[in-house]
């Protein structure tokens, strides 16, 4: 049994579940088996009948997945779970990870939980669940008991295979739903095309997105083209990355190419997004939570922004200089960011937007479900109204510095407890960081050492913290000036030299 817990326990990444489930990666052994979704899904039914007091028969759950190679087999060991333990099970489809939560919430589904199958950006290989109740997507220790109780359910029979799921259509749902929204907020003169006349170009990163062009097109933009839409889990063309350089650059070519007045690319499971300006101007990371807070401030005027870490001294310059908003930079993962907003809301500190340089992006308006369509709807509603009004989104956030470099280091730990070989390395750079005049620790912080530099040779910042599941210590820079990021790494080595267990 205790080999079995711990099985289950290594699918745990954060409040997700995640593994390897298709051979072809040497040194990554299958662990998330169609056995092992079944389980799951047997142990979110019983999460689910215990949640809402209701008895098995009366418990429906909707399962949707992205363009994966093992969907179909991880999706039919789901249904085979829910099946087993005698509830409803509804097939969803190709549909995105914010659909999915949808399908807990909008009329004519209501589900009482929802899972999709998605494991992100990550390589062909590797699947994953996410679990969902009307209230959001469950928290990391739901799914660590999830997970346990799956480990004991692994020691019973097989059970019989569920011969077929109800089929639902959520994409057409969610997209009527989007449809309505963008109606709503653009008011056109010609209500039920708000778009006409507008050029948007989608890169679907091949996973679920192909959606949002036919979406586009049914309120009369031009969506020519639009690259990666076709369903593809091989991931052919490039990372299904908002973050990622090479995807950014294949779409700010296709919107230069088809000199369109938009460009936007989702991940995989629709649940993070970026855009490209008609200009060829990449807007992610900072950008993307400048752009955002930029369009909620004439909504939502002096309201607390939640980010991640790793986001820019600029970037707070601008939101508390230029908007007049409150920067409260918190943790990396998208649901510490959405948590800690959901927090501060509950606190009495008005709390509208969580977001990470990542591209999750939550509104409190949306039930602060990170997904990347209503971030990329309120995008392209502002860039109609802007048209309407004659003037340009990208003055936005023309007032956002960038900094002249920027970089990451990703410092391993060989040490078999990294854990607490990673914290030690943190304690102790805090304290090397408090004695030297000129590292400038900050005040107020609340992942790993953030620093900054102020003098004659550097200004800048860096950041020090560990992964939040890998043995990495990354450390992120910014410099002002260029041999900026050089001069801080020769600040720190001294430091780092000391520890015979980083690489």
């Amino acid at each position: 049994m205790e080999k079995w817990k711990e099985a289950y326990a290594k699918l745990q990444n954060g409040s997700d579940i995640r593994g390897v489930a298709l051979e072809g990666v040497e040194g990554e052994p299958v662990n998330l088996t169609p056995e092992a979704a079944k389980n799951i899904a047997m142990a979110f039914v019983d999460f689910l009948a215990d949640k809402k007091g209701l008895s098995y028969d009366k418990i429906r759950v909707g399962v949707g997945h992205d363009s994966r190679l093992s969907a179909e087999s991880l999706k039919q060991a789901v249904f085979n779970g829910i099946g087993y333990k005698g509830c409803e099970a509804f097939d969803c489809g190709l549909t995105s990870t914010p659909s999915m939560f949808m399908s807990t919430v909008l009329e004519g589904f209501a589900y009482d939980g929802a899972v999709m199958i998605t494991a992100s950006h990550l390589p062909f290989n590797r699947n994953g669940l996410k679990l969902f109740t009307r209230d959001g997507g469950l928290e990391s220790s739901e799914i660590k008991e999830v997970l346990r109780s799956a480990a004991v359910l692994s020691e019973l029979e097989d059970g019989v295979e569920m011969e077929q799921a109800k089929k639902a259509d959520l994409v057409g749902a969610y997209s009527a739903h989007m449809e309505r929204l963008i109606k709503e907020e653009v008011q056109a003169e010609d209500y039920d095309s708000p778009l006409k006349g507008l050029h948007i170009v989608v890169d679907a990163s091949n996973g679920v997105g192909g959606y949002f062009t036919r979406l586009l097109e049914n309120l009369g933009a031009s969506t020519e083209g639009s690259i990666c839409l076709e369903p593809d889990g091989t991931f052919p063309n490039h990372v299904p990355n908002p973050e990622n350089k090479e995807a950014m650059e294949a779409l700010r070519e296709a919107v230069l190419s088809s000199q369109a007045d938009l460009g936007i690319i989702f991940d995989t499971d629709g649940d993070r997004a970026a855009v490209v300006f008609s200009n060829g101007e990449e807007v992610n990371k900072n950008a993307i939570i400048g752009l955002m807070a930029a369009i909620l401030s004439e909504k939502y005027p002096h309201t607390t922004v939640v980010t991640d870490s790793v986001t820019s001294n600029h970037l707070t310059e601008f939101l508390e200089g230029k908007l007049s908003m409150r920067h409260h930079r918190f943790k990396r993962g998208y649901k510490n960011v959405i948590n800690e907003a959901i927090r501060l809301n509950r606190e009495g500190e008005e709390t509208h937007l969580a977001i990470e340089t990542s591209g999750h992006g939550a509104l409190k308006e949306n039930y602060f479900l990170d997904d990347g369509a209503y971030m990329s709807l309120k995008i392209i509603c502002k860039l109609a109204k802007c048209r309407r009004e004659g003037k340009q989104i990208e003055d936005l956030i023309a007032d956002l510095k960038k900094p002249v470099e920027s970089a990451e280091s990703r410092l391993k730990i060989q040490a078999e407890d990294f854990k607490a070989y990673g914290n030690r390395v943190l304690e102790d750079f805090l304290a090397f960081a408090q004695a030297d005049e000129k590292f400038h620790v900050a005040p107020v912080n609340y992942e790993g050492v953030r620093v900054d530099f102020d003098d004659d040779e550097v200004q800048g910042w860096m950041l020090m913290r560990m992964s939040l599941h890998d043995p990495i210590i990354p450390v992120n820079y910014e410099a002002e000036k260029e041999g900026g990021i050089e001069i801080i790494k020769a600040r720190l080595r001294p430091f780092l030299e000391r520890y015979d267990q980083l690489a």
